[in-house]
């Protein structure tokens, strides 16, 4: 098995950047997620010819697009043909108060991290129709290969990613790893850092513990574990979890 310091196993891409196959993560009891078969991103809107060659080689036949309307407006993605695209949209909550900091020349990194982990509690408390319906597609009594994403593939991306990994049986820690890998493999977009000050742009345009804890702080301060936050929000009850697993553990 590889160790964890050798993943997550990643697909360069010429115009797009964080795009890694969620294969290769060790499970509870032994196991270990299948690769080839879900995929994590940023946007696909400036993916180059042989970049869409790569991902019809991947397989990867639909897309779970989970930016707002005008994100997706601002930045189309590219890779239509010979896909299906889910428009899953979790509409950023925190424009306002951004907008507040970057006018704001006082404001210090923990003022963001206190807006990023109110968005990453949003996701959990009002968004998880759009995780649940992810879960659906990976369910489907034909599944292809799917990849999701946002705009970075760090926040809402994150979570996605952080749910499906726990669904399988993979450790807190190691989801963390995989979270915190953005930081290394996301391309900052210039268009996405314009505007901001150094110093919010320092904080936001990166993942943090921190933002992931506030996750976990929602699911457990509503349900008390993330099991029964897959069970009462996303629909994963015993056996529909069964299925998923059979379908991406080896």
């Amino acid at each position: 098995m590889s160790k964890i310091v050798d993943l997550p196993h990643t697909i360069p891409m010429q115009g797009a950047s964080n795009l890694r196959d969620l294969g290769g993560w060790p499970t509870r009891g032994g196991g270990r997620v299948r690769r080839g078969h879900v995929y994590r991103s940023a946007a696909l809107h400036a993916v180059t010819p042989d970049d869409i060659a790569t991902l019809h080689a991947l397989g990867v036949k639909h897309i779970v697009d989970f930016r707002g309307e005008g994100e997706r407006a601002r930045w189309p993605t590219r890779l239509t043909a010979g896909v299906t695209i889910h428009e899953l949209a979790i509409a950023p909550t925190i424009g306002a108060s951004l907008r507040d900091l970057v006018d704001d020349p006082t404001s210090t990194s923990d003022d963001v991290v206190r807006v990023m982990r109110q968005a990453y509690g949003a996701y959990i408390t009002d968004w998880h129709h759009r995780y649940a319906t992810m879960f659906d597609l990976l369910l489907h009594e034909t599944p292809a290969p799917l990849l999701f994403h946002c705009t970075a593939g760090k926040d809402r991306t994150g979570v996605a990613a952080m749910l499906l990994l726990a669904a399988l049986g993979v450790d807190d820690a190691v989801i963390e790893h995989d979270y915190l890998a953005t930081n290394r493999l996301w391309r900052r977009d210039a268009e996405v850092a314009a505007g901001l000050t150094p110093v919010v742009a320092d904080t936001l345009l990166t993942v943090q513990p921190a933002f992931l804890e506030a996750a976990y702080d929602a699911i457990h301060a509503e349900h008390g574990s993330i099991d029964a936050y897959l069970r009462d929000r996303i629909g994963l009850d015993d056996s529909r979890r069964a299925v998923l697993r059979a379908r991406l553990v080896e």
